[in-house]
C-alpha cells in the first residue's frame, strides 16, 4: 500500500465568547509521512520529541489502533516520520491535530476509505468537541456544532489579512485542570451576552472588521474563571486595542494567549509591548504566525 502524507495546522479555540464552538487555524503544523512497516516506529523532530516518539501511550498510535479495531480492520504497523511544530498542552490544538492524524492514517492503511467529513466526525467524537478538529481539518475560522452524531462545520476565510501571535508560557496546562475551574451553570444574562458577542465576532471575521474584534471577543463563560490558572491572560488582556493589537484571548483552554494583530502593525513594537506587559513572571515564547485558510493536507504518496 502506498504511503500517506498529512499536514495539519495548529488551532486556537474559543476566541473569547465562542466557547466550544469557534476555532482558528494557524500557520504552524504537525507534519507526518507514514508507510507500512514490520513494527510501529515513530521518528520525530521538532517540539516535544521525547513524548511524541514513544510508541507506548502515544495518542497518535492509540487513536490509529482504536479506529481500526472498532471497525474490524487489520492493525497494520506503520513507520511514521513526524515534524511536530505544535507544542503539547499549550492550548494550540495539539490533541485535535493528533486525533485527526490517527483517524486519517487508520482510514488509509486500514482500507476504510472514509471521506474527509467522516474522518472529522470520528476525530471529534474522540476529542469530545468539534471546534479545534474542524478548524484543523478545514482551515480558517471554523464554526462547528454537533447535529446528532455528525459534525456540522463551516470555514470562514477572514475578510482581512490579520497577523497572529501566540504568547506561550513555559509550563503546560492539562485541559482537564482548566475545565475544572469552570462553573456548572451560568446566568441567563451571561449566556445572552456570550451569544451576542459570538455572533458579532463571526460577522467581524467574515467582513474583516478588525475594529470590532476587541469588543467582540469579550467573554463571560470561561476566561474570567480561567484567569487564576492562566496568569498570562490578565497581564496581556489590557493590550487589546493598542498599537495594532486587535484582540487578546485565551488560546483554547490555555495557558497560551492568542493575539490578533493588524496587518500593518510593526511586529517588533508589538513584541516589545507584549514582553513589557508579561514582565518577569515566567519566560514567555512568542510564536508569530498567520491564519491558515487552506484545509489540512491528506494525500497518498
Amino acid at each position: 500500500m502506498r504511503g500517506c502524507r498529512l499536514r495539519l495546522p495548529a488551532t486556537s479555540a474559543n476566541l473569547g465568547p465562542g466557547f466550544d464552538a469557534l476555532a482558528l487555524a494557524l500557520s504552524f503544523y504537525l507534519e507526518i509521512e507514514a508507510e507500512e512497516s514490520d513494527e510501529f516506529v515513530i521518528d520525530v523532530s521538532g517540539r516535544n520529541r521525547e513524548l511524541c516518539s514513544a510508541v507506548k501511550n502515544n495518542l497518535l498510535l492509540d487513536t490509529y489502533t482504536e479506529i481500526l479495531q472498532t471497525n474490524n480492520a487489520p492493525v497494520v504497523p506503520v513507520k511514521v516520520r513526524m515534524v511536530n511544530g505544535i507544542p503539547l498542552g499549550m492550548g494550540c490544538g495539539s490533541s485535535a491535530a493528533t486525533r485527526l492524524a490517527g483517524v486519517a492514517l487508520a482510514s488509509h492503511f486500514g482500507g476504510l476509505k472514509w471521506e474527509r467529513e467522516r474522518i472529522l466526525t470520528a476525530a471529534s467524537l474522540l476529542e469530545g468537541h468539534p471546534d479545534n478538529t474542524a478548524a484543523c481539518w478545514h482551515g480558517g475560522l471554523s464554526v462547528a456544532c454537533w447535529h446528532g452524531k455528525e459534525v456540522e462545520a463551516i470555514s470562514i476565510t477572514p475578510g482581512a489579512r490579520w497577523k497572529a501571535i501566540i504568547a506561550m508560557p513555559a509550563r503546560p496546562l492539562p485541559t482537564r485542570e482548566s475545565r475544572a475551574v469552570l462553573p456548572e451553570s451560568y446566568s441567563r444574562a451571561d449566556a445572552v451576552a456570550n451569544l451576542q458577542h459570538v455572533a458579532l465576532l463571526t460577522a467581524a471575521f467574515a467582513q474583516g472588521r478588525g475594529d470590532l474584534l476587541h469588543s467582540a471577543t469579550q467573554d463571560w463563560m470561561h476566561q474570567p474563571y480561567r484567569e487564576r490558572v492562566c496568569p498570562l491572560l490578565p497581564l496581556l488582556a489590557p493590550l487589546a486595542g493598542r498599537d495594532g493589537l486587535l484582540s487578546v484571548t485565551l488560546s483554547g483552554a490555555g495557558p497560551s494567549i492568542l493575539l490578533l494583530v493588524d496587518a500593518d502593525a510593526d511586529m517588533l513594537s508589538v513584541r516589545q509591548l507584549i514582553d513589557s506587559a508579561a514582565g518577569e513572571s515566567e519566560p514567555v515564547e512568542l510564536i508569530e504566525c498567520t491564519i491558515e485558510s487552506a484545509p489540512a493536507v491528506y494525500e497518498s504518496l
